[in-house]
């Protein structure tokens, strides 16, 4: 694929994206093992798209076991610069209520069981990380959510815990007293993986429930995650449609140069073996 490709990766409720022309199954081979699901190629509007499902066909992924890293080079390999990820959330702030979307610019990882990195067994880097999700893209996306309708609100700090069991009260309530705003399962590592690929990261919170700390509102279930994403569903898809209309190219933001001075490791001292696992990201380097 050339130039203008969008990445877009769907979780729970998003699993596809109707209205695509010109549409391929693309398995992708990684060196990291296989992607969550076949990229879906096509064109929207004119603007050439790659879709990954990020729990798998028929949601048969837990959060802990989708393979990042994977899905993040899957994308890179079919030429995405740029990615549009959309996650389920539980609200932990009163004025988010259950619908509206957040356009996430903070994150905090709580994980304990994931790879969060490409660079391993002899290869070490390390990326600038204080800003975690695109600004430029976040800031882009702003007036597309308005224009989209509905209650948008353009920052907020996403908890990211292993799951895939929800948050006991305690957990809950502490997690609102360090003034965070939505609570997920699978930013990280996604965000850190697009960092180190050197790809824009953009996140739309969809928010489903007030998790279990709201005394006035029942503790978050499945089905009431299906039912808020079911009645929102053709809103997300809207923004992402107008999304694939209207983002520029990534252009010269800084994400594309994150590995910059971030590679410690000498070139002369890669194994082959690493080399040819880090070849992908290797060859775009700036220096």
């Amino acid at each position: 694929m050339s130039e203008r490709v969008l990445g877009i990766i769907g979780g729970t409720g998003l699993y596809d994206l109707p209205g695509l022309s010109n549409v391929q199954r693309k398995a992708v081979d990684t060196p990291f093992g296989a992607p969550s699901s076949e990229l879906v190629l096509g064109e929207l509007d004119g603007r050439k798209l790659a879709f990954l499902s990020r729990h798998g066909p028929g949601h048969r992924l837990s959060p802990s076991e989708i393979n990042y890293r994977a899905n993040v080079w899957a994308l890179k390999a079919v030429g995405v610069e740029q990615i549009l990820a959309v996650s389920a959330v539980g609200s932990m702030k009163e004025q988010i209520a259950p619908g509206d979307f957040v356009l996430v610019d903070q994150t905090i990882d709580l994980t304990r069981r994931r790879t969060s990195t490409f660079f391993e067994g002899g290869a070490v880097a390390h990326v600038a990380f204080a800003d975690p999700i695109c600004d430029r893209m976040r800031g882009l996306l702003a007036p597309l959510a308005r224009e989209n309708g509905g209650t948008t609100h353009e920052r907020g700090t996403y908890v990211c815990i292993e799951g895939p069991q929800f948050s006991t009260r305690a957990e809950s309530r502490l997690y609102r007293s360090w003034g965070v705003d939505v609570i997920g399962m699978t930013a990280m590592p996604e965000a850190k993986l697009a960092r180190e690929a050197q790809l824009c990261y953009g996140l739309i919170a969809l928010a489903t429930d007030y998790d279990c700390w709201h005394d006035a509102h029942a503790d978050v279930t499945v089905a009431a995650v299906i039912a808020t994403l079911a009645a929102n569903a053709a809103r997300a898809r809207s923004l992402v449609a107008l999304a694939a209309q209207r983002l520029p190219d990534a252009g010269d933001c800084k994400c594309r140069s994150a590995l910059a001075g971030a590679i410690q490791t000498d070139r002369a001292a890669l194994s082959l073996p690493s080399r040819e696992r880090l070849a992908l990201l290797l060859g775009d380097k700036r220096s």
